[in-house]
């Protein structure tokens, strides 16, 4: 059975609605990255009380959500599962950024984003799943 397309005859990203949601996936990972070092820097302010979110990484929340909804109108069973994880990231993500701020307000060194860490991997790994299982179906099938 065809996956029906949200956008019918015009949607050109169908066919790579997988391989978009898998680059967003490292995106998301490389700005996650690159809002720890941010906070680590706003920590080391005296005068901050809280931190404050880094756009970029929050921009790139929003579109991981977007897409993995789209992926959802595509592929209904794994557009369901991947759309739990990454909402699962999201909540992850928005509690790393809490607790990082109560540590700053308590002196605290900052701790690396571990949860999110692990939340964006385990989507990485399904998305992956998802979308190059083609790569090694050879091995998997002599295997199984």
């Amino acid at each position: 059975m065809q996956p029906l397309s949200l956008l019918g005859p015009i949607d050109v990203l169908e066919p790579y609605a997988g391989f978009v949601v898998f680059g967003l996936v490292l995106v998301n990972m490389l700005t996650r990255i690159l809002a720890s070092r941010n906070y680590e820097k706003q920590a080391k302010d005296d005068d901050t009380e809280t931190l404050s979110r880094w756009i970029p990484h929050e921009v790139s929340n929003v579109l991981l959500v977007l897409s993995a909804f789209y992926f959802l109108t595509l592929h209904h069973h794994g557009g369901i599962v991947l759309s739990t994880l990454v909402l699962g990231l999201i909540i992850t993500d928005f509690f790393e950024i809490e607790a990082r701020s109560v540590e700053l307000r308590r002196g605290l060194p900052l701790e690396k984003p571990k949860a999110a860490v692990l939340a964006s991997v385990l989507v990485l790994m399904y998305i992956g799943y998802e979308t190059v299982f083609f790569i090694i179906k050879p091995l998997w099938d002599a295997v199984i």
